[in-house]
């Protein structure tokens, strides 16, 4: 039995209500809606007998909304805008928003507290109608006083936030780590070396992974041989890898946590012209094109910011079901340079 107050003969129609007299989820009602996604015929013709039947109009959020809100407009708030990672996660984003008549305002925060407390401010001032953050690592009990009376949905993707409850969409960090690591372990390396990008949740979880995979593969983790780096550059990785093939106990395998230390790594094993297997996490432009192409763990990050952005439209629209957290597989592709094996 339904814990959920009974509906007011005087309410205006909710999306939950037009659910509930089709039958189905209120994400499928969200989707025949905005007209996103994929419903099969006969479902979106219940959904849209039920709709007539009951009177919902799909303006009932924007009706809602303070004189003024512009309820077709999402903030978009990312990390470093020179990463192509975000870059390619925006782009999926806004395609999806632009097919369900939403315009996007882009922001950034560049791993900065004070700046992304700001910017979600602001974006909230032009009264967005729901925003997807890649939160940096602070705490972000701060959105509950900031959006305390708006009330406007949030996704956060690629990290969950630290004091803040909403939906999520992540990939498999861990386990993508976890596969990196264990593929050069099974080319017959013991000393595989880790860089890692300042500790933010992705590199954390990636660090977890190498080590579970060494673990499991009885070895021991070298201390010696993870090295996290302080701003998580392609020159710090270069540095750090010069350092690490010149030192008296040379790894022979190497694990880069992000596209941008697997440039440095590779940077200074061509410099040092030494045969070393790499295992890279991002794809990256050329990747494939190079002498030795580059192994790498990725994931598709268009879905990453397709499925915030579809996450995003359904709480815009009514969804108010628990939070969500959509994890993302992982695969490795085998190039070239993580198959080179122990010498």
């Amino acid at each position: 039995m339904s814990s959920r107050p009974p509906h007011h003969q005087n309410a205006r129609p909710t999306m939950r209500d037009v659910a509930e007299r089709a039958g189905v989820a209120v994400v499928t009602v969200s989707r025949v809606v905005n007209g996103i996604g994929t419903v099969r015929e006969e479902t979106a013709e219940r959904v849209m007998a039920a709709i007539n039947a009951i009177g919902y109009q799909r303006n009932e959020i924007a009706r809602s909304l303070r004189p003024g809100q512009n309820s077709m407009t999402i903030g978009l708030l990312l990390g470093d805008l020179t990463n192509p990672f975000y870059a390619s996660l925006a782009k999926a984003a806004v395609e999806v928003a632009g097919r369900a008549g939403y315009a996007v305002l882009l922001s950034t925060a560049d791993e900065d507290p004070e700046v992304e407390r700001r910017a979600v401010g602001e974006l909230i001032g032009r009264r967005v109608a729901g925003l997807i953050i890649v939160p940096d690592q602070g705490d972000h009990a701060f959105l509950n006083e900031i959006n305390g009376h708006d009330h406007v949905p949030i996704v956060f993707v690629d990290r969950p936030a630290t004091g803040a409850v909403a939906d999520v969409v992540l990939v498999d960090n861990e386990d993508g780590g976890r596969k990196a690591t264990q593929h050069l372990i099974d080319q017959g390396h013991c000393r595989i070396a880790i860089l890692v990008a300042p500790s933010y949740y992705s590199t954390g979880r990636r660090l977890r992974g190498y080590r579970k995979a060494l673990r499991r593969s009885g070895l021991t983790p070298d201390n010696d041989l993870v090295v996290t780096l302080r701003r998580g550059t392609t020159e710090e990785a270069s540095a750090a890898t010069h350092t690490l093939l010149t030192s008296d106990r040379p790894p022979t395998a190497v694990f880069s946590t992000t596209g941008f230390l697997t440039e440095g790594v590779l940077r200074a094993c061509r410099e040092l012209q030494a045969p070393i297997a790499v295992v890279g996490f991002d794809d990256f432009k050329l990747a494939d094109m190079l002498p030795t192409p580059v192994t790498v763990v990725t994931s598709d990050t268009e879905e990453l910011g397709r499925h915030a952005a579809h996450l995003l439209l359904d709480r815009i629209n009514g969804d108010d079901a628990p939070s969500r957290r959509i994890v993302l597989p992982v695969h490795l592709i085998a190039r070239g340079t993580g198959e080179i094996g122990h010498p």
